[in-house]
């Protein structure tokens, strides 16, 4: 099996500090308090659909979170190899005990496994499509992140393996924002900027 980033023990390595991992920290298991966790089965029989799975093969969850698509999959008889860069969502994941998942602390940026699974996905947009947010980006648009995770992805699966990825886009939001953007909106990157409060499992607030 090929190599992925690490764990704060040093069995595997990070190459750097990720502005995601902060924010995971702090929200711990209340992220799966938020009403975006709430479709898990509908997303993963979208999944199931248009990546072609089936019982018996082996997919890589690119961004796994505390693993509720990787866990929904295993149900259905699918190996899944889960990647995230927060250790505490890592922990997460492995605690729920699901057989037929594996989890590891990992860089999706610096993914190497080769032609090893048949499918691989990317649900959260903290592993694909916010890497020219807080993260410092690695080109003039902010690009080279996703990039980078987009081509470890597309290495990952074997030949005729399926990839697929969720991403936010901007212009949707911006659309259809009540209120107008009032200069949040940088047209050229995409990027529409905006500050919001999470709460960690105790209530407390933090603005990211």
């Amino acid at each position: 099996m090929g190599r992925v980033g690490a764990n704060r023990t040093g069995a595997f390595r990070v190459s750097e500090h990720h502005w995601f991992e902060g924010l995971a920290d702090h929200l711990g298991s209340a992220y799966l308090r938020y009403s975006f966790t709430k479709g898990t089965q509908r997303e993963t029989a979208f999944l199931v659909d248009v990546l072609g799975l089936e019982a018996g093969m082996r997919v890589l969850d690119v961004g796994c979170g505390p693993g509720r698509h990787a866990h929904a999959l295993a149900q259905l008889d699918i190996e899944v190899v889960g990647v995230d860069i927060s250790q505490t969502f890592v922990d997460l994941a492995s605690g729920a005990g699901t057989r037929g998942c594996s989890f590891v602390r990992g860089d999706a940026r610096a993914l190497t496994f080769d032609g090893e699974f048949d499918a691989a996905y990317a649900m959260c947009q903290g592993a694909f499509g916010l890497q020219a947010g807080p993260a410092a980006p690695t080109d003039r648009v902010g690009l080279g992140g996703d990039r980078d995770v987009l081509s470890g992805m597309t290495r990952a699966v074997r030949p005729g393996g399926r990839v697929g990825v969720a991403a936010f886009s901007a212009y949707f939001q911006v659309r259809h924002l009540e209120g107008g953007t009032d200069g949040t909106f940088d047209a050229y990157r995409g990027v529409h900027h905006e500050v919001t409060t999470v709460h960690d499992p105790d209530g407390t607030g933090r603005e990211v």
